[in-house]
C-alpha cells in the first residue's frame, strides 16, 4: 500500500493531480488509515500511469474515462478501444491542419511587416487583420 505522496512520486505527478483525478472519479483510494491518510495499491499505480500516458497521447480526461470504462467492461473488445483511438487520431490530424493554416497566415502577416519603426496606426499587421475582419463582416 502506498500513500498519496508515494503514488504521485511513482507516476511523476503532484499530489494535487492525484486528488483531482480522485475528484473526477478516474482514480480511487483503496482505503484510509486510522489517521485518515489515503492508501493506494499497485492497481492504483498502474491506473495512474495509464491516465498519464493516455494524456500524453492526446486523450482528454473525458476520453480517458471512456477508455477506462471500456477496459472494465466485459462487453467491450479491442475494436471498441481502437475506434476511440482512431477518432482521437482524426481529431488531432484536423487540429494539426488548422494549426498549419494559422501558422501560414501568421507567416504572411510577419512578412508584410518590413518596417518595425512604423507607428501603430501604420502597422501593416494590424491593418491586414482589421481589413480581414471588415471583409468577413460584409
Amino acid at each position: 500500500m502506498h500513500t498519496i505522496g508515494k503514488l504521485a512520486q511513482f507516476a511523476e505527478v503532484t499530489t494535487d493531480t492525484v486528488r483531482y483525478y480522485e475528484k473526477e472519479g478516474l482514480l480511487l483510494s483503496v482505503k484510509k488509515t486510522d489517521a485518515g491518510y489515503r492508501l493506494y495499491d499497485e492497481d492504483s499505480v498502474r491506473r495512474l500511469r495509464f491516465i498519464r500516458q493516455a494524456q500524453k497521447s492526446g486523450f482528454s480526461l473525458t476520453e480517458i474515462r471512456e477508455l477506462l470504462a471500456l477496459k472494465n467492461s466485459d462487453a467491450a473488445c479491442c475494436s471498441d478501444v481502437r475506434s476511440v483511438a482512431i477518432e482521437k487520431k482524426l481529431q488531432l490530424e484536423h487540429k494539426i491542419r488548422a494549426l498549419q493554416v494559422m501558422s501560414r497566415a501568421l507567416t504572411e502577416l510577419v512578412t508584410i511587416c518590413d518596417d518595425e519603426s512604423k507607428p501603430l496606426d501604420e502597422c501593416p499587421i494590424l491593418a491586414a487583420l482589421e481589413t480581414s475582419m471588415i471583409k468577413k463582416m460584409k
